[in-house]
């Protein structure tokens, strides 16, 4: 087996030349911090605020607490690149299944989408770009998608099979598909 080097990438945003260099499967080998391969090109992902972060690291904590008191296997990451149809992402939030886990544990990224997925809003994207990347994610094996909006204290959530549903403050979102059992509080997770 011979070894591969990763690409070398600049320490700033790529230049043009560069990331027409860098091919969907170089970024499945040696995906970049803070990146997407979106469209043939590296994206630097930005706008992250400590709400954003926040809300990342406290959904992480809960699906994986979850995770960890019913004994179900599997692992919760954060911004963990994964391959979708034609695109390389790396999703807020997401679970992998004990079978994945065994399968890709040691692998730089998902050669697919998550089992569950969770974007959280930040100031710099669009809810039509976050509609898109939902759908995109479920065309790609992604059982259920959350789109979390912090700011309108709302979570949108969308299985393969059903239509968006919307959470409110005062209502509980729960899975509908993956890590059965999992429950909380909107006003528990924008808190």
């Amino acid at each position: 087996m011979v070894a591969t080097q990763p690409p070398k990438i600049a320490t700033t945003e790529p230049s043009t030349e560069e990331q027409s260099l860098f091919s969907l499967e170089d970024f499945m080998l040696h995906p970049p911090n803070h990146m997407e391969w979106i469209d043939g090109e590296l994206v630097e992902t930005t706008g992250m605020t400590v709400r954003h972060g926040t809300l990342q690291s406290r959904l992480s904590r809960f699906w994986g607490n979850h995770v960890d008191s019913q004994k179900l296997g599997g692992e919760v990451v954060t911004e963990t690149a994964c391959r979708t149809l034609n695109q390389g992402r790396r999703p807020d939030v997401a679970y992998m299944s004990p079978e994945l886990v065994a399968q890709y544990g040691q692998a730089a990224g998902l050669p697919r989408s998550f089992p569950l997925i969770a974007e959280i809003a930040s100031p710099d994207d669009s809810a039509e770009g976050l509609f898109a990347k939902a759908i995109e994610y479920l065309e790609s094996g992604c059982q259920e998608v959350w789109l979390v909006f912090p700011e309108a204290r709302i979570v949108l959530a969308k299985t393969a099979e059903t239509a968006w549903q919307l959470f409110n403050p005062g209502d509980a979102i729960a899975t509908q598909t993956t890590l059965q059992g999992f429950s909380i509080p909107l006003d528990e997770l924008l808190a």
